[in-house]
């Protein structure tokens, strides 16, 4: 059978995952929940980095958030090469609708044409 992909998207074909499975987990299941909790992990690091007043403490989580974005991206990795995490292609037309978007909103920030000191 050939995998055939949809124009637009950017995956690789999908390795070892049959259309049908029992209530087991196998490796493609296992490896988006610790994707899905390495994201979750980043995120409350994030936080904890932003916020952290103790020196030696904000060092300390730096080091094990940046432990816990590569282990995020090495399963991020791992599962777009088995073909288990797919992507989108966005057209220019949405690139350049997103982008003046975002330039739109440039015009709500307060202080855009004042030196913050």
């Amino acid at each position: 059978m050939h995998n055939q992909q949809n124009p637009g998207t950017i995956k690789n074909p999908s390795v070892g995952a049959g259309s049908v499975k029992g209530p087991q987990l196998n490796d493609r299941d296992i490896l988006n929940d610790v994707l899905a909790t390495q994201k979750y992990l980043t995120d409350g690091f994030n936080t904890f980095v932003r916020e952290a007043s103790h020196e030696r403490l904000h060092g300390v989580t730096m080091s094990v958030l940046n432990e816990t974005h590569q282990a995020a991206r090495d399963a991020y990795n791992l599962m777009f090469k088995k073909g288990w995490y797919k992507l989108t292609s966005a057209t220019r037309d949405t690139l350049d609708q997103t982008q003046q978007q975002f330039t739109n909103y440039q015009s709500q920030f307060p202080y855009q044409n004042q030196e913050l000191h």
